[in-house]
């Protein structure tokens, strides 16, 4: 079979969460699988590391895609003749955009649909496309993958598509997460926060994401606290940061509150193993990758009660309703306080996190795509 794939987002240097998945998804699969062939297509230049197997054909087609009316341009006109020329059996979009101009079929990986119900967190003109197009997308898909059940089910309630026609693939955990020694520890602390202990956030910088509630919690609980913990905030920024920004020169602790912007994947697997806890308290979730990562560091989490992200954090967190700042900063306090709490949490989340690998993902991932070709 010959298997066109959207891989747009398989950029050098800026892998984030879907470039992630796509990644360790296809790389496994195209391994895995050198029976079948698959055409990668790019929207720009790209690095040969991402052509993983021999069975692997990448192909240009520009222009880049960052803006929706180039989304349009891209899937509707320069998608369809590309899977023509190449007699593509099937068109996989770990992304989810898919095409309405073409009749090849089609699966796409829908991670989660929060533009349905928090448009306002997105410019006007994406949460439009997203909105009016990603409705039509799940209704013409052969097949639709998502990353938990609470997605499979929103889309199915949302869209009006059938629940059987979605498959569930969880996400899978990057393996440089793992303890780090003590005297590491130590050394991590010194250069992030001149020693002192931290609670850390990691993701993009973007209303969805709650980081003025955790900056309030955090406030709170330095009321409290009054010792020189701090707060480690890792990630870019990405749509309506004012808020983030109004609310940091407001607090009371803002000289207390790290921003490290992105980093390395070394420099967030040191980020993760010296920190006290992650606190990861989102509005809305797909899965919530970071909680994970962080039980697979070896530190304990906070995280919200909404969405997803019980489904990932099982018995192995602290839950805390992302609406309410008092009980983040009452679950800060505890685990500030209690070593014993910790290292329960810890020893729950080695257990909860083998439920994920990317091994999984990808086995689970084809059998989608075999349904689809069926």
């Amino acid at each position: 079979m010959i298997i066109a794939v959207n891989t747009r987002l398989l950029i050098k240097g800026k892998l984030e969460g879907i470039g992630w998945f796509t990644y360790e998804t296809l790389k496994r699969m195209t391994l895995n699988h050198p029976e079948h062939e698959f055409i990668f297509i790019f929207d720009r230049p790209y690095s040969p590391d991402y052509v993983f197997a021999e069975n692997v054909k990448p192909v240009v087609v520009g222009p880049p895609t960052r803006h929706p009316l180039l989304w349009y341009l891209w899937f509707e006109y320069r998608i369809p003749p590309i899977l023509k020329k190449y007699k593509a059996d099937l068109f996989l979009s770990p992304d989810g955009y898919l095409s309405l101009r073409t009749k090849v079929p089609q699966l796409g990986v829908i991670h989660d649909i929060n533009f349905v119900h928090r448009p306002d967190d997105l410019p006007w003109l994406k949460a439009k496309y997203y909105n009016h197009f990603f409705a039509k997308f799940a209704r013409i898909a052969k097949r639709i993958a998502t990353v938990s059940f609470y997605s499979k089910e929103d889309i199915t309630r949302s869209y009006k598509v059938d629940y059987d026609k979605i498959d569930v693939v969880y996400d899978g955990i990057n393996q440089i997460f793992e303890p780090i020694s003590d005297d590491e520890k130590v050394a991590v602390k010194k250069r992030y926060t001149g020693g002192a202990d931290y609670f850390l956030f990691v993701g993009a910088l973007h209303p969805r994401k709650n980081v003025c509630g955790l900056l309030n919690a955090f406030d709170a609980f330095k009321s409290v606290n009054g010792d020189d913990t701090k707060m480690v905030i890792v990630g870019g920024e990405m749509h309506k940061t004012g808020e983030i920004h109004e609310t940091y020169e407001n607090m009371r602790y803002r000289d207390d509150v790290v921003f490290t912007g992105r980093v390395s994947s070394k420099e967030l697997h040191d980020i993760f193993g010296g920190a006290l806890a992650l606190t990861f308290v989102p509005f809305f979730e797909g899965f919530g990758i970071p909680v994970v990562e962080a039980m697979s560091a070896g530190i304990p989490v906070i995280c919200s009660n909404t969405t997803s992200i019980p489904e990932v954090g099982g018995a192995a967190v602290m839950y805390a309703d992302p609406l309410k700042i008092d009980q983040i900063a009452d679950a800060m306090i505890r685990i500030h306080q209690d070593a014993e709490l910790r290292q329960s949490l810890v020893e729950k989340g080695f257990i909860q996190k083998n439920k994920f690998s990317w091994d999984e993902t990808a086995r689970l991932l084809w059998m989608s795509v075999e349904k689809a070709l069926q």
